[in-house]
Formats: structure tokens, C-alpha cells, sequence
């Protein structure tokens, strides 16, 4: 079953809160609360309050404990920019965007979760269907020895 927590309108950019995003995706919700938990960045602690807010979201509405959650889904999206200006030389003014997102944070209880690095090995090991395995290059015919170069026919 997946559990889902939003927090909308996060006034932080979506650019530096996917780091830690990207930080808890796959892990069991005991070690994605210690990730964010200490964690210096200013995103850590939005993604922290999302998280306990889908944990929250897991035990009360559906009676999942939480030490059975995992993590399957941890993304942040762009939300609507505030745009302000501030005065500039000569009577112009700059440009200030104040940049919003969205977390959404995606549990389940199954036990199999699919990351990117599990995908990236088993692309790894089983290699690419359909494509053939890389050569070394032109084959060569094997390289005269030195007997062989001075050796006339008589």
C-alpha cells in the first residue's frame, strides 16, 4: 500500500531540497529520519516534517506501523515563483525570484523497492538486451616475429 505526504509551497528552491531528497529514496523510514534529521541543510528539516507527516498519514489512516515503511518515493517539483525587484543603479530596478516547491513523499510496506542503483546494477549484470557486446576493435593478424621477418625462402 503507498502512503503519501505533500508539503505545498515550500519557500525554498526545488534545486537545492532534491539533494536530500535524493538522500533518503529506497531507505527504511527509521534511517530516512535519521538522514534528515542531521542533515545541516535548511531542506533536511521541510523534507523531515513531510516525512513524519506521511508516517503519520501511514499509522493513523491506514494502521501501518512505521517501522515496516519504506521510502519509495521522494521527489521535489518546482511551485509558482514570486517575482519582486530591487532598485538598482541609475533609477533601474533588478530582478529577485523567490522560488517555491513541492515535496511529496511516497511510502509503502512492500518489500521490494526498485532504485536507481539497483536498476544500474542489474543493467550491469545482465547487460543491454539487443545490443552486442563491445569488441576491441578491428581484429589484427598476430604480429611477425623477429625470426620470422629475416627468414628468406631458398
Amino acid at each position: 500500500m503507498q502512503i503519501t505526504s505533500t508539503y505545498k509551497y515550500a519557500r525554498m528552491s526545488a534545486f537545492k531540497a532534491r539533494d536530500v531528497t535524493r538522500a533518503i529514496q529506497g531507505l527504511p523510514v527509521a534511517s530516512a529520519l535519521d538522514i534528515v534529521r542531521f542533515s545541516p541543510k535548511k531542506a533536511a528539516a521541510l523534507v523531515e516534517k513531510t516525512l513524519k507527516s506521511a508516517i503519520a498519514n501511514a499509522e493513523n489512516n491506514n494502521d501501518i506501523r512505521a517501522d515496516v515503511l519504506v521510502v519509495k518515493e521522494a521527489t521535489v517539483g518546482e511551485g509558482p515563483t514570486l517575482k519582486r525587484s530591487q532598485p538598482k543603479a541609475r533609477g533601474s530596478a533588478g530582478p529577485i525570484r523567490k522560488r517555491t516547491s513541492h515535496i511529496r513523499i511516497v511510502l509503502t510496506d512492500e518489500i521490494k523497492i526498485e532504485t536507481r542503483e539497483t536498476r544500474r546494477q542489474a543493467a550491469k549484470s545482465a547487460g543491454k538486451p539487443g545490443k552486442p557486446a563491445k569488441s576491441a576493435g578491428k581484429a589484427r593478424r598476430p604480429a611477425a616475429t623477429k625470426s620470422e621477418e629475416h627468414t628468406t625462402e631458398e
